[in-house]
Parts: structure tokens; sequence; C-alpha cells
């Protein structure tokens, strides 16, 4: 029996509020909804940090970031860090069956040893080495040897980055295939191509998000047309929630915003006929960090033994609508262990002021998530013993997360609590 393919889509800044199947109102996004009417979509999916970096460590390593060096803040042009070559990713998990492509942003260390992407096990790079609002910036591509650089037309990277997708999968039809196709949209500069106008709405953040939807509709058709619909699951998510546009849908605050769920709770819909049920909407509590154990759980590829992750198999969550294989959820600002998230309550530790970073101890912020997951309203005087768990839950989390950080210098200058690059 031929193992799975795998192709997961990762938006950059894509609030939760973006996408009509998760009640977004501007944005037209058909081909998205449509893929989650015919698959499973997450309503309470995670990503592993607020900002760009620590949270695709945590997709591509099933691992914190903080447990790899990549807690604060995101990796600047200057800096000369990034994923460790040891780490165990997604391409490494799944294994010499898989071809494995990065196409788009990876943002894990440009400088060697953590460059180019083909150290972690990747066969096939096309893209960028961080987000297209630094400079100096090249796209590159390993097609020739040596990698060729070439400058990044803005307005086409969604379409570039499809198309090679495409060829990627073309070529290795015969074959199980790993495709991170990390996409640099929403994130500015938004520049919405001019052969793919919308009239969205949303304006030109609409524009390139009514872009991608297109394309994963392009994507869809061409793996219908292959013959490979039934045996390739397709993921839909984004690294972490909207910046200064787009929507946080119900949620509170935005990227970067410390503990508050706009900026960690993110779309996530996965599809592939046959395996996963059409129309199937769980509640279960989810984090990208999941993604590898669940990958290689899929593909029949042993479990990583010689590391501890954080992340859990969904396979049950997706496949039957279990419930979640996790107790609870870390939310991390920076290195700080900002909030804890079990399916019904969440306590916030860290929240921001101006400049400040503020530390919650002395008011305990204790939230319903089924009443109120605005976050909102502070239930805890009306329920003390579920506050007491939540603060016992969180104070474990700092002890056991936080001396992590000690083992790895800060790869860039402090910012202040209003800084978050990205």
């Amino acid at each position: 029996m031929r193992k799975p393919n795998f192709i997961v889509i990762l938006a950059d800044d894509l609030g939760y509020g973006d996408l009509g199947c998760d009640g977004g109102k501007v944005i037209r996004t058909p081909n998205l909804d449509r893929m989650a009417a015919e698959g499973v979509r997450l309503t309470d999916f995670y990503a592993s940090a607020n900002v760009c970096t620590p949270s695709r460590a945590g997709l591509l390593t099933g691992q914190y970031a903080i447990r790899n060096g990549l807690a604060h803040e995101v990796i600047q042009p200057a800096d000369t860090t990034g994923l460790p070559p040891d780490a165990v990713t997604i391409p490494k998990a799944l294994g010499e069956d898989y071809a494995s492509a990065l196409i788009g942003k990876w943002h894990l260390g440009h400088v060697a040893p953590h460059w180019p992407p083909m150290v972690y096990g990747f066969q096939r790079f096309y893209g960028l080495p961080y987000s297209h609002d630094m400079r100096p910036l090249a796209l590159y591509d390993n097609a020739a040897s040596p990698m060729t650089e070439s400058k990044a037309d803005f307005s086409k990277l969604t379409q570039w980055f499809f198309e090679q997708t495409v060829e990627f999968v073309e070529q290795n039809r015969e074959q199980p295939f790993f495709v991170l196709l990390a996409l640099t949209a929403p994130h500015i500069p938004l520049k919405p191509n001019p052969d793919d106008l919308t009239g969205s709405p949303g304006g030109d953040y609409g524009e390139v998000v009514e872009e991608i939807d297109l394309n994963v509709g392009r994507l869809l058709e061409t793996l219908k047309a292959l013959g490979l619909e039934e045996d390739t699951m397709v993921v839909f998510t984004s690294d972490n929630g909207p910046w200064f546009e787009g929507s946080s849908g119900p949620f509170r605050d935005r990227k970067g915003g410390s503990a508050w769920d706009g900026g960690f709770r993110v779309p996530f819909i996965a599809r592939q006929p046959g395996t996963l049920p059409a129309g199937q909407v769980s509640h279960a509590l989810a984090s990208n960090l999941d993604l590898l154990p669940t990958l290689a759980a899929m593909a029949g590829a042993p479990p990583v033994q010689d590391r501890e992750l954080d992340g859990r198999d969904l396979s049950g969550v997706l496949k039957d609508g279990a419930d979640s294989p996790h107790e609870q959820i870390v939310l991390f600002d920076n290195a700080k262990v900002a909030a804890v998230r079990t399916p019904r309550w969440k306590y916030v530790a860290r929240s921001y002021y101006r400049t400040y970073d503020i530390a919650l101890d002395r008011y305990p912020l204790l939230f319903d998530m089924e009443v109120d997951p605005g976050e909102n309203y502070s239930v805890a005087r009306n329920h003390p013993q579920a506050a007491a768990d939540m603060r016992a839950r969180l104070e474990a989390a700092r002890a056991r997360y936080e001396p992590m950080a000690e083992a790895f210098p800060p790869h860039v200058a402090p910012a202040s609590a209003a800084d978050h690059p990205d």
C-alpha cells in the first residue's frame, strides 16, 4: 500500500477570522471553505509561538522553540544563529522513502551550519531565507548546483511558490512526498498579483488572501487530475495570528500579543478524501507541534526516540474524531511562559501595556474558554479550585521550560514590548 503524501500550506500572519469557514465575513475563500467541507477543521488549533521563527521551529521539530534556542523574537538578517543542525525535522522523521521540499520562506537560520534548508532533510528548496520585509533579500533555487540567487518579485511570490509545488508533485508522483509550502502572504509588504486580482472587499490584504485561496483550488484540482487526491493529505494553517491587518476573529489581540489567543489561535484544515471524514469539525485542543508526530504516524514511520517531543499524534482526532491527546497547551512569549490552556480553562500570566511586558502573578486571570473565548472576564473568584489548578500548571511549566533558555544566548538584541519584528 502506498504511503500517504503530505502538503502543508503555511500562511504567514493569516488570522483565524480571515477564512469564511472560521466565521470570516469580508474576505472570500470559497476553495478553503470547500476544503474544510470536504475534510476536517480544528477550531482550537494553536501556533506554538506568536511570531514567526519560534512558531516555524515548533512546527518542523514537534518541540517548543525554547528547546532549540529559538524562543526569543525572530532571526534578523545580521544574526548567525538558527535551528540546531541535529534537530529532528518532519523530513528526517518521515525518512528516506519521502521526497521532501521546502517551497517558500525558511526563517530558521541563513548562515552555515544552519543553512541551507537541505541540512534539515529537504532535497528541494525554492524560496527566501527569511521574511520578505528584510534586507538583503534574494530568492534561492537549488534546482541547479550551485544554488542560484535571483530577485524576488513580491507580487509573484504566491504564484511562483504554488507553481514550484505543483512541479515538485508532478516530478515525484510515483513516490511518497512531503512539501512544506511556506507562503509569504499575507505578511507585509502586501503586493497583489496583477494576474490574479479579485476585487476583494478586504483591500490589498484581502487580495493576497484570495489569491492564496485561488491557488489552493488549483492545487487540489491538480492533485485530482494526477490521480493523487486520495493519496495526499493537504493541510492549511498559519504561523501565528494577524499583524497590522487581518482578523483575529472572536479572539483577543494579534500577532506578538503576549498570552492572548489572537496571536496564537490559527486556522487548521486537513483534507484527504477516503482517509479523513468530510465536514468534520473538532474542538480538540491541538498545536502545530503535533504535525511531526501526526505525519510520522500516518506514514508508518517510527516515533522519535532520542529526544522528547512536545507535540502529540493527532491522527485519531483527524480520522475518528477522538479527544485531544493534550491535557494542556503552553503558550510562550519569547522565553517566558505566558499562559496555559486546557480544554475548558486558560490561565494568563503575562501581557503588554505600552512599553511594558507585565507579569500578572498578583492578578489572577482565569478564563472559561467555553463561555468567554474572547478572554474578557476573569472568573478566578468564581472558580477558585480551577484557578489554583491552572496556577499550579503554569508554575510547573515555568519550572520545566524556562531554564532551557539559559543554554542558548539570545540571537537578537532585546526588543521593547512594542517591537515585534518579523
